[in-house]
């Protein structure tokens, strides 16, 4: 069972992983997951491209008809919406969250649910963002090793969104430059994360100056599936799943997916380029990715 034979800890949190990779979505030890916490982190714009997907309702639809891995739900979410849907989908509680409406410069994501109430709520795993980097980094360094502890005493898995922030962040070449992602990964795999959650690496050689050396020099001389390899490299003993960002066309998702794939990701967490798109789209999208997940 791959990476399942690594896994330290309860049977139950064993049990919580094999349900979500190998009994749902794409199975094979792979995963695709449908994550609808933008309505919180973003606010209702995202909404806006497909005014159907502003009701819960829409997404989890897709999700079990188009067969995901998992529906990541903020706590009001998963208490409203998915009693009907129990069993049919398997659900990762986002526990923590913020609003887009304060600046980066200080990122940091305040709880907004337990581990026990994930566990009440019948999740497989909880969603925890960790802002790699911030200013406010060591409260958010203690408040994920609260949640770490729990989840271990309750057998739950943690998969943390490895997210690059900060004003210093932004001084060392951006968010989504190769050093900022690779560090993240790690940093996950350091505080002991069983899934981890990045962004595919953007290599702006124009701002290669400001990254911290060898980065600096690195990024003029590899192409991405080289530094998307790097990224999981670094994670470790923990899967990456790769997050899909703004809305893009289907060819370049595809494309995306397959570089990732080939680099060695073990799943991907796509949510405005899947939901964004009237229904039957969304699941030819998602009947592709599963596709690609699952090429020799």
């Amino acid at each position: 069972m791959g990476f399942l034979d690594e896994i330290t800890g309860s049977a139950g949190k064993k049990t919580r992983l094999y349900r979500l990779l190998y009994l749902h979505g794409p199975g094979n030890g792979k995963a695709l997951f449908l994550p609808i916490d933008q309505g919180l982190e973003h606010g209702p714009r995202d909404f806006f491209a497909n005014p159907e997907s502003a009701d819960p309702e829409f997404q989890l639809k897709v999700a079990v008809e188009g067969g995901f891995s998992g529906i990541v739900f903020q706590p009001g979410l998963a208490m409203k919406y998915m009693r009907d849907y129990a069993g049919l989908v398997p659900l990762i509680l986002k526990i923590n969250g913020k609003t887009s409406v304060p600046s980066d410069e200080e990122a940091f994501s305040s709880l907004t649910a337990t581990v026990e109430d994930a566990v009440r709520l019948g999740a497989d795993a909880v969603g925890y963002t960790l802002y790699v980097g911030s200013p406010s980094q060591d409260r958010d360094f203690a408040q994920f090793c609260e949640v770490r502890r729990e989840a271990e005493r309750l057998g739950m898995p943690v998969i943390v969104w490895a997210y690059p922030r900060g004003r210093d962040i932004e001084a060392k070449g951006g968010r989504n430059s190769l050093y900022a992602v690779e560090y993240a990964a790690r940093v996950a795999l350091e505080l002991g994360a069983d899934m981890v959650k990045v962004n595919i690496p953007i290599l702006d050689r124009e701002r290669a100056h400001e990254l911290p050396s060898p980065y600096d020099d690195l990024v003029k001389e590899i192409g991405l599936e080289e530094a998307m390899k790097r990224v999981v490299m670094a994670a470790g003993k923990i899967p990456v799943i790769i997050a899909g960002g703004g809305r893009v066309d289907d060819e370049e998702l595809l494309r995306r997916a397959r570089l990732c794939v080939e680099a060695g990701a073990t799943g991907f967490i796509f949510g405005r380029n899947i939901w964004q798109r009237p229904f039957h789209q969304a699941l030819e999208i998602a009947q592709r990715l599963k596709e690609v997940l699952l090429e020799d």
